[in-house]
């Protein structure tokens, strides 16, 4: 009768847990055949050496009094509840003494051991730092079944997403001798070889070799392996030339590839295609195979085109804006792109969207198939048109309210517009201020008044930097520190606790310069921007003043003194334009520069005296580009012009016959500039940057010549170093400093006329908006003229290579190229072939 009630006992708990459960066997007045409620007299555990009974109690859910059934589903009930907290090994309950209605029950428990340290074995400290914050083990824990299997999944889960496919872990418990029931775990992990897609192989429903059909009408056409093998982006097979993608298999990506299979065939009107089957397969040590097995079923055209709801705009403005005809290939994502959101904005869900129907929908059915032919009936819910209520702002930490709303297109009381929408976003991402893959748009529309609020989401990234750099000017390496507040605020420059380091959260840039080699050379800048002028308009106006000195080191008063000093200051206005489009912008400038020559040979063709440089200058632009730091699309396209007053034109003097000094006390000339650059997405993220610059420097009295001044010097790196005579450096890699730039008999004059052509592949390591980083090849070509005669845009010098841009918020765009100068430059036999370039900010464009 003993054994019997014990294994009633078992029976009632068996199916919902492994826990053992025990009655006492010296119980012997129970009738088993039918349960006895009893009142519970007390409970005890036996073996819990390190957990609190009063908790245990509790968890049981039991308390002494209640009333209870031997056997019933309380006791079991207890025993799951106590199963469930996974911190023992073994229960069993049982009656530790029985007095006439009364039980006094024990469970008796096996506590499993608690994790006391771990470690790795077979792999670098850097491996099993990471993998420690992934399997989140902390001394304490219960080391039980479950979480040994959780944590060996964890670790290979993370190292098949690496390429280790095959990776083995073992953990293997030692009990800890200095801690109570404790353990050591020790985590062997053998990763193997790395894992590569030896090969992708597809086949069909069809007898056709291992190709699969396109059947078009009236010809055959194959859709090879290889152009399957192409459209599936994250999981490529072996390949010695790949550079941009790795081999290795992650099951997720497989997943999101196969899916993209399956939309290449629908593209060509097989709509019924599918994946029969795919096998992933060891094929050595290194590698696996893919197999697929595909079906790609009939193709499908569509034929008749049906427009319902639609009163805003006729079926024949809807069908044309659809472009899709009667014969044409059913391809669905065509359709989808042209119904809902096409590249170029022309669907029919921007034509609604951007005329207020924020509440329109449209849904294209199916409602015949025959044959070869699907009629569709396009379905349009116009609804009414949606105004905006509301446009605020969330996520601006530093930035103000009215800087960013400045910059929105969209404002209470408009119809709702999602042109607008995207514009906005676009000014955002140019002011620089916010991580350009964290904006976002929430319309929030309320259907019952026909309104819509519009929050903008922003995360703010740091936008102001620090230079410090080395250049080579004058034989001597030339330091450079300087400092841009690139939003900054000047009103609250007097205000008590905006210093946090400085105001800011206004828009305006302040930028502070110095270079010098030493005493001998000093040069100081000071830059102040307010891009909305008065408040209303985007009128930027710009102040901008510096000043440099150079001289063989000995002070003021000394005869041999030998000095040349540059003060200047410009201001400039500019505005952006509504015509030819709002993309435009311009920009007025007008600059003196003063240069004070005393008893100085080194630059200009005379040794004492003055120049006076006073400048307007005209920049028309149009910048499109989607993004300031790396650009996917658009272009930026500037031409500009700086002249002088022809002072020249208003004297008798004979220019002829004067002194250079005199010829130059007030410098004339004009020159005019043109930059070009283009931005196209090849595939993802790899961008192609067709760029190209001309610059002509233009004289008006060919008595005085053209100006010394103002002059393009060729070649390099682009880095200015210092220079005092107003040059413009242009890079071109491959080739040394300057190296392209004409030479007179005392060294480089500099040119009147140059053009560069360059052409960029570009494709990014990471977007992040803290470290923006990418790699890049290059072919460019260029050339330097003295005089416009020998111009010919044909003959340039060519090189290649490759390079790394890295931009740092603190420190700007940090460049690193290495170029190959494939032309030999006469008289300088080093300045091509192999060189390296070391850019800051856009220098080496």
């Amino acid at each position: 009768m003993k054994k019997l009630f014990f294994l009633f006992l078992c029976l009632i708990i068996i199916n919902t847990l492994t826990a053992q459960t025990y009655i006492n066997e010296n119980i012997n007045n129970i009738d088993y055949n039918s349960p006895k409620e009893y009142v519970i007299g007390g409970i005890t555990f036996s073996g819990a050496q390190f957990l609190d009974n009063n908790i245990l109690i509790m968890l049981t859910g039991l308390n002494v009094g209640d009333t209870i059934s031997v056997p019933g589903d309380k006791i079991s009930k207890a025993i799951q509840n106590l199963w469930k907290q996974g911190l023992f090994g073994n229960i069993s309950v049982s009656a530790a003494k029985i007095h006439e209605n009364t039980i006094f029950l024990d469970f008796k428990v096996e506590e499993k051991p608690r994790l006391s340290k771990f470690s790795f074995t077979g792999i670098k400290k850097s491996e099993a730092d990471n993998l420690r914050e992934k399997i989140n083990l902390t001394k304490g824990d219960v080391v039980s079944d479950n979480m040994i299997i959780k944590t060996k999944t964890i670790i290979k889960n993370h190292f098949i997403d690496k390429g280790f496919l095959f990776t083995e872990v073992d953990i293997i418990q030692k009990k800890d001798t200095m801690s109570a029931n404790s353990v050591i775990l020790t985590i062997n992990i053998d990763k193997k070889s790395k894992v590569k897609i030896n090969a992708i192989n597809f086949t069909g429903n069809t007898p056709y070799k291992s190709n699969i059909i396109k059947r078009m009408r009236g010809k055959e056409e194959y859709l090879s392996e290889a152009t399957l093998r192409r459209t599936m982006k994250d999981t490529k097979q072996k390949n010695f030339f790949r550079i941009f993608k790795s081999s290795k298999f992650v099951e997720s990506n497989f997943e999101k590839d196969k899916e993209r299979i399956i939309q290449k065939f629908n593209e060509l009107g097989f709509r019924d295609a599918l994946i029969v089957k795919d096998s992933v397969y060891k094929f050595d040590n290194k590698s696996i195979n893919i197999d697929i097995v595909l079906s790609e079923g009939h193709k499908y055209y569509f034929r008749n085109i049906k427009w319902v709801g639609n009163t805003k705009y006729s079926d024949a403005y809807l069908s044309n804006v659809l472009g899709i005809k009667a014969g044409d290939v059913y391809n669905q994502k065509a359709l989808e792109s042209k119904l809902y959101m096409s590249q170029d904005g022309l669907d029919i869900s921007s034509l609604y969207l951007d005329d207020g129907y924020l509440f329109f929908s449209v849904t294209p059915v199916e409602i015949n198939v025959e044959k070869d032919s699907i009629d569709l009936e396009i379905r349009i819910y116009e609804g009414k048109q949606a105004r905006i209520k509301r446009v605020t702002i969330k996520g601006n930490t530093k930035t103000h309210d009215h800087v960013i709303m400045r910059e929105i297109r969209t404002k209470p009381g408009q119809l709702f517009n999602r042109s607008d929408i995207l514009r906005s976003q676009r000014e955002l991402v140019q002011l620089g201020y916010f991580n350009q893959e964290k904006l976002g748009v929430n319309p929030k529309p309320d259907p019952t008044d026909g309104t819509v609020d519009i929050e903008y989401t922003v995360e703010e990234t740091s936008s102001d930097q620090v230079e410090l750099s080395g250049g080579w000017g004058a034989g001597r390496v030339v330091g450079t520190l300087g400092v841009s507040f690139n939003n900054f605020s000047f009103k609250n420059f007097f205000k008590k606790g905006a210093w946090s380091p400085v105001p800011s959260g206004d828009g305006q840039k302040l930028s502070l310069r110095a270079q010098s080699y030493g005493v001998g050379f000093q040069s100081y800048n000071l830059s102040f921007t307010e891009p909305w002028f008065g408040g209303r308009k985007p009128n930027a106006l710009s102040v901008s003043l510096y000043h440099s000195i150079q001289s063989n080191g000995l002070s003021k008063g000394n005869d041999k003194r030998e000095a040349i000093s540059i003060n200047g200051v410009s201001v400039g206005l500019g505005k952006r334009l509504t015509w030819p489009d709002d993309y435009f912008t311009i920009y007025h400038t007008i600059g003196l520069q003063n240069y004070q020559v005393d008893n100085y040979y080194s630059s200009f063709s005379f040794s004492d005296g003055y120049s006076n440089n006073l400048n307007y200058s005209i920049i028309f632009g149009r910048n499109s580009i989607d993004a300031p730091i790396y650009p996917r699309s658009g272009s930026e396209n500037v031409l500009s012009l700086e002249l002088t007053p022809p002072f020249s034109f208003f004297s008798n003097k004979d220019y002829s016959t004067l002194t250079d000094q005199e010829k130059f006390k007030w410098i004339e000339y004009h020159k005019w500039k043109f930059n070009s650059s283009w931005y196209t997405k090849l595939a993802g993220n790899l961008v192609l940057n067709m760029r190209s610059k001309f610059g002509f420097l233009g004289l008006y009295n060919r008595n005085i010549g053209t100006s010394p001044f103002q002059r393009f010097y060729l070649g390099g790196d682009g880095l200015s170093g210092f220079s005092l005579d107003g040059r413009e450096i242009i890079a071109l890699r491959g080739y040394a400093n300057n190296s392209l730039t004409p030479r007179g008999t005392l060294g480089y004059i500099g040119g009147t006329i140059f053009n560069k052509y360059t052409m960029e592949v570009r494709y990014p390591v990471s977007l992040n908006p803290m470290a923006t980083i990418y790699v890049l090849g290059f072919a460019e070509a260029g050339n330097c003229w003295e005089k416009f005669k020998d111009y010919n845009a044909f003959q340039v010098k060519r090189s290649a290579g490759v390079g790394v841009r890295i931009f740092l918020p603190m420190f700007g765009l940090l460049g690193l190229d290495w170029g190959y100068g494939f032309d030999e430059i006469p008289g300088v036999p080093t300045a091509n072939k192999s060189q390296f370039h070391f850019s800051i900010g856009q220098s080496i464009e």
